[in-house]
């Protein structure tokens, strides 16, 4: 494989396992803070992706319910590729800790009764574009594999 400055570029997508939570990277800036990064993969890579309407309302839930979760969230982004999502946070966190946040996170959407947050026209800029069924059952999906099989970890 080529070696490229994208570091998930780098990671063999057919030999990883989803669900997985892994840490992409840990960077230390000039005055000493640490940013770690984390791939939070959702569904297996070339072989499932997530529709843009339940991509996206996972987002907003996740971002939202996660800050409750964890202090020193930087971002929750998806994935172009649709198949999970880049947690990033200041701090010097890991999988373990990270994948326990998920969970609650994921068993409170798989519950959701409540609008989405951030989905008006004047918050979000596709509102039209959110799927809260297919979100509940991603999410539900995600904790169910977790449950069973624990979460995957890849160097």
């Amino acid at each position: 494989m080529a070696k490229y400055k994208v570091e998930s570029f780098n990671l063999d997508h057919t030999k990883v396992t989803a669900p997985f939570v892994r840490l992409a990277s840990r960077k230390t800036g000039g005055k000493g803070d640490i940013v770690t990064k984390f791939d939070i993969r959702i569904t297996q890579p070339n072989k499932e992706f997530m529709g843009t309407g339940e991509l996206h309302t996972l987002e907003h839930l996740a971002a939202e319910s996660l800050r409750d979760e964890i202090d020193g969230i930087i971002d929750f982004s998806p994935m172009g590729c649709r198949t999970g999502f880049y947690l990033t946070l200041f701090g010097d966190a890991d999988e373990a800790f990270v994948a326990s946040k998920l969970l609650n996170v994921f068993h409170k959407i798989a519950a959701w009764d409540a609008p989405i947050p951030g989905a008006a026209p004047a918050e979000c800029g596709n509102y039209r574009d959110h799927d809260l069924v297919a979100a509940q059952k991603r999410a539900a999906h995600w904790v169910s594999g977790i449950t069973e099989n624990g979460f995957n970890c890849y160097k």
